[in-house]
């Protein structure tokens, strides 16, 4: 007869920080979730669907303007041949990331906190993807002829120029595209089956028969969960490579270039960490709003927002430390063209830009070594907004301060920006919000499936453990 002490492990309180907050059950987390879409639309979201949709109009006249005029209305100049389109681009490629990021890489590393945001920020990657595609098309002037970029025959008997990085970009952005919409609407399965049956129970036929044909017969079997978990972990794999070698391709566009301030090796993980930034900062902008204003404050908690500003403090140090590398081999290389190209990004006439990336990218997010404005929700919100202008600003300052003075000073020129650059960016905040207030409207914002697998009812042995516990603290147990 052997006696046996069961010592019970000190538990850790940051570990065990709940991720789903007040007196929740399966049921109340999918009503809360489900209301978005079936309650009676508030007036509030048609004054921002309006507002975005003024936008989006405006962004169709600005294109629609540019193709009958030419690119001679932008501020496009010799030698800044390469103006706010590309800024754009890139920008808005950026602000995809943190979707991947969320939903493909702390999937696999298993990271549970990523389930109330993974779903807007994989809609959010989507639709910033389709607004960073706009601005390359249009970029080239006759638009008409942009089927000349693919490769496939044309009367012209033209091919693209396979060693251009600027072709990378094409499969680069598509794959990235094509692979984040598969894993996005792949997580969406078994929740547009929840909305499906809400739907049919309370009579609304179309809204099931719309839910219905998306949902793709989704019964809840385990046959479905199986052939469900395989195929997410498949896609969250094929998409965990894109997150560095989308942005990394986007930075070979400059950085296969002789032009100073380009031509370094330290642009692909530069762009990487500088994408991720930008990411998270937006994936602040929008879900701190949404967390008020859908009523989502027990799904989408405080840890949650405390967890995205680590991050953001973390890739906002990485960005500013590439700030300095950068000067740092400008000066170790003794190339006098990268050094005076440095010197005149923080001094010369687009000094101001300069100083307000490095003000919005390294010194507002050292606030978040302070906990209490980590998990305030409004300063998050400022500061996020200071990132992603932040962020702007270092595309501006990469694409024009390098061609504004580059070899020659004879061509030396400046870059100012027209009203239809102005409008066209703002426009493609219109598309962007637009399609992102859709998806808040109709669809579950949050992963109703994987909010649950978190919770403590989800574990088999849920309502056990205490009675268990007690018999084991009894004392000494006997076996024999």
């Amino acid at each position: 007869m052997t006696s046996i002490t069961i010592i019970d492990e000190p538990e850790n309180p940051l570990r065990r920080a709940p991720l789903v907050e007040g007196k929740n059950n399966f049921a109340s987390v999918t009503n809360i979730v489900a209301r978005v879409a079936e309650n009676r639309t508030p007036k509030g979201w048609y004054l921002m669907f309006g507002i975005a949709i003024a936008l989006l109009l405006n962004l169709g006249a600005m294109i629609g303007y540019l193709i009958f005029t030419g690119v001679g209305v932008w501020g496009n100049n010799i030698p800044v041949g390469w103006g706010w389109p590309i800024v754009n681009f890139v920008f808005w490629i950026g602000i995809g990331h943190a979707g991947t990021l969320i939903s493909a890489v702390l999937f696999l590393f298993r990271q549970k906190w990523r389930t109330s945001i993974n779903r807007a920020s994989e809609a959010m990657t989507i639709f910033a993807v389709m607004a960073a595609g706009i601005f390359p098309a249009i970029h080239v002037g006759r638009i008409w002829v942009i089927y000349w970029v693919f490769p496939i025959p044309n009367q012209m008997l033209l091919w693209p120029n396979f060693k251009s990085p600027l072709l990378w970009d094409v499969f680069a952005v598509s794959t990235y595209f094509t692979v984040s919409t598969l894993f996005w609407f792949v997580g969406l399965i078994p929740d547009l089956a929840t909305f499906r049956d809400r739907a049919a129970r309370a009579g609304r036929t179309i809204a099931a028969r719309a839910y219905g044909i998306f949902a793709f017969g989704w019964h809840g079997s385990n046959r479905h969960w199986v052939n469900y978990e395989k195929a997410y972990l498949i896609l969250a794999a094929l998409s965990t490579p894109l997150v560095l070698s989308v942005h990394s391709i986007v930075s070979f566009d400059f950085a296969v270039s002789l032009v100073p301030g380009w031509h370094t090796t330290i642009f692909p993980p530069y762009f990487v960490a500088g994408a991720i930034f930008s990411g998270f900062g937006m994936v602040l902008t929008l879900m701190i709003p949404a967390r008020k204003w859908l009523g989502l404050h027990e799904l989408v908690t405080l840890n949650h927002l405390d967890n995205i500003a680590k991050i953001l403090l973390l890739t906002g140090s990485m960005v500013g430390y590439a700030y300095g590398l950068e000067f740092f081999i400008a000066w170790y290389s003794g190339n006098e063209y990268e050094q005076f190209c440095f010197i005149n990004r923080a001094f010369g006439p687009y000094g101001w830009a300069y100083w307000i990336m490095v003000s919005c990218n390294v010194i507002s997010p050292q606030f978040f070594w302070f906990r209490s404005i980590r998990r305030n929700p409004t300063l998050l919100f400022i500061i996020s907004i200071f990132v992603n202008i932040g962020m702007w600003f270092e595309r501006f300052v990469i694409v024009v301060t390098s061609l504004a003075r580059d070899f020659l000073p004879s061509s030396w020129g400046y870059f100012s920006p027209t009203i239809i650059d102005v409008l066209t960016y703002i426009g493609s905040f219109g598309l962007f919000f637009t399609f992102f207030l859709l998806f808040c409207r109709f669809l579950p914002i949050l992963a109703i499936s994987e909010l649950k697998g978190v919770m403590p009812e989800a574990n088999p042995h849920h309502g056990h453990d205490q009675g268990h516990g007690q018999d084991h603290a009894s004392g000494h147990n006997k076996a024999h």
